[in-house]
């Protein structure tokens, strides 16, 4: 049976109730770059050419590897029942492709791209730091190590006399993003200065006199954040405790009435994985220092709050919490 329709007249609008569509989001080009030398070396921009008067390397559709990382699964096999149980889960390194186009205005200008790129991506010389910023303007950061892909063909449809073309491949151990440094709380024994605004104002503290305090912290990443804290002595002892309440670590207050870091001095305690270090200014270890079975525990996503308690030795002293998100993808 067809279906009848209305001729003319006006549009009926839509009546209280009805779902109205979202208007689009204004949002700029997708901005990527790439950096050899353990992230200390020459940016090269993957994007935003335009002309054909000039050389450049452009960063071409298909890249894969990009969005969520890959996991890898634990389970246990019953012989009694059909199927497994789930254990846990846990990310594993992450392998990216990006096919580039090399353009030059002479066969000098191609090659010279060429050895630019290869060298800066050589492994030898570091890992790579690839560089995404969204229309958002906010940068994700990926560090990886080049594989293959610059073996180079001179195929028809690989090279020519002015151009290249490679699909660059790359791993990356650590497989999430990151963005840049948030500073999230400080402490201030003596004399402050406001700091961030509510709710991260300095805790102003007398000296001499054992704080314990609940700190509220939000981190925006998708996975547990790994903090850094600098200790500006002098400090008799502290211990920080995780959200959880299950993970701590701290040094306690010398016997002899000294100070754990003393005036002068800053202690840097650096959590994250493949560091764990707790160095002074001077390079002097502390971990001997700490207290029995300590635990350098992480930040969660999301809002938490754990336990901070200092000994403060006397005035002019402060502590500072600072870490990096870590996202799934850019």
């Amino acid at each position: 049976m067809p279906i009848p329709v209305r001729q003319g007249g006006t549009p009926t609008p839509p009546t209280t109730g009805q779902p109205v569509p979202p208007s689009p989001v204004s949002w700029g080009r997708t901005y990527v770059s790439i950096t050899g030398r353990n992230g200390e070396g020459e940016e090269i921009p993957l994007t935003g050419f335009s002309g054909s008067k000039w050389p450049g390397i452009i960063m071409l559709p298909g890249a894969t590897g990009l969005d969520a990382p890959p996991f890898e699964l634990h389970a246990d096999d019953s012989p009694n029942l059909d199927g497994g149980i789930f254990r846990d889960a846990r990310a594993v390194a992450r392998e990216i492709m990006i096919p580039v186009y090399l353009y030059g205005i002479d066969r000098k200008t191609v090659r010279d791209l060429k050895s630019r790129l290869v060298s800066s991506l050589n492994p030898k010389k570091g890992y790579c730091v690839l560089k995404v910023v969204e229309g958002d303007a906010i940068p994700r950061y990926l560090h990886c190590y080049y594989k293959a892909g610059m073996e180079g063909s001179e195929a028809q449809d690989d090279a020519g006399f002015t151009w290249k073309r490679f699909g660059i491949q790359l791993i990356a151990y650590d497989p999430y993003f990151y963005s840049d440094d948030i500073q999230v709380a400080r402490w201030v024994f003596g004399e402050g200065e406001p700091f961030l605004g509510d709710p991260f104002i300095p805790l102003h503290i007398n000296a001499g006199i054992v704080s314990s305090s609940q700190v509220t912290v939000t981190n925006p990443g998708d996975v547990e954040a790994w903090p850094r804290w600098e200790l500006s002595g002098p400090i008799r002892g502290f211990t920080f405790t995780s959200p959880s309440g299950e993970e701590s670590f701290g040094i306690p207050a010398p016997e002899d009435g000294s100070d754990a870091v003393p005036g002068g001095r800053t202690l840097t305690i650096d959590t994250r994985p493949g560091y764990k270090t707790l160095r002074d200014d001077q390079g002097t270890n502390y971990w001997p220092l700490l207290d029995p079975n300590p635990q350098l525990w992480s930040i969660p996503d999301g809002e938490s709050t754990f336990q901070v308690s200092i000994t403060p030795g006397s005035s002019n002293a402060q502590v500072i919490l600072t870490f990096q998100p870590r996202y799934e993808g850019y």
